[in-house]
């Protein structure tokens, strides 16, 4: 089966999700792969799908929705997250070229409410690739390649030399600051979720401790502990913890 043209991709997935995505690198969210595959089941939880996510953990979070789909579908596919997630054109074309393989043979031709499913959810365009500073003047802008020619002291009356470097530093400060600042918001948004999530564990491990001493267990809890306690590439293995071989990221 011959590949399918990116341009004839981007309009298949428009038309059946009623989106406007402009490149196909924008399926990196993981939103459209979501709605794609629940075209074809209509059981999918699009109430965890998030259309509009803007950041990388809010990529992941989709993957994993769509990671459980598979499993409890028994799609034999190996889901390459950690590559989805950068919003590369290639890696992301060979998945939803992929897709629409898999939908064109199993996708029932019932009809589908993409809008009405996603309970009118904003699904305007990600914005995939997001500039680190937008405040930040160019490299050549600002140390003077390609503008002033034959080195000649401006009007002001201060050598070119003199001053370029030094607002070449201020600008790189400025580009630092920011970064820090961003750094600083990933650092207590990591720490929010990973507050909550500890919170979880300890309710589930007293609920747990709770039902033993009674003679009893609960499979629900099992299985948060079991997502609780999962590994992948990257991320440090909680000690003695139980592993998730079934990870595929």
């Amino acid at each position: 089966m011959m590949a399918v043209s990116r341009s004839d991709l981007l309009a298949w997935l428009n038309e059946l999700l009623q989106l406007n995505y402009t490149k196909i690198e924008q399926c990196g969210t993981g939103g459209a792969y979501c709605q794609i595959l629940d075209s074809i089941y209509g059981d999918l939880p699009m109430a965890r799908v998030k259309m509009n996510a803007k950041h990388e953990y809010e990529f992941v979070a989709n993957f994993k929705v769509m990671q459980n789909v598979f499993k409890a579908k028994k799609i034999d596919k190996p889901i390459p997250i950690e590559k989805l997630v950068k919003c590369k054109m290639q890696d992301n074309l060979e998945f939803l070229q992929w897709m629409k393989r898999f939908w064109d043979s199993n996708y029932g031709g019932q009809g589908y409410d993409a809008v009405g499913r996603r309970r009118g959810a904003p699904a305007e365009p990600p914005a995939t690739i997001a500039p680190l500073s937008t405040g930040a003047r160019s490299a050549s802008a600002v140390l003077g390649v390609g503008g002033r020619s034959g080195g000649k002291t401006p009007i002001s009356g201060h050598r070119a030399g003199s001053t370029q470097p030094n607002e070449a530093m201020q600008a790189l400060q400025t580009q630092l600051r920011e970064m820090s600042t961003h750094m600083e918001g990933l650092e207590k948004e990591r720490d929010f979720y990973f507050a909550k999530l500890r919170d979880i564990e300890i309710l589930v491990q007293q609920q747990t401790e709770t039902l033993e001493s009674q003679g009893k267990e609960d499979d629900n809890l099992k299985e948060i502990q079991k997502i609780l306690y999962s590994t992948e590439d990257g991320f440090e293995v909680p000690e003695n913890a139980p592993v998730d071989e079934e990870e595929t990221f």
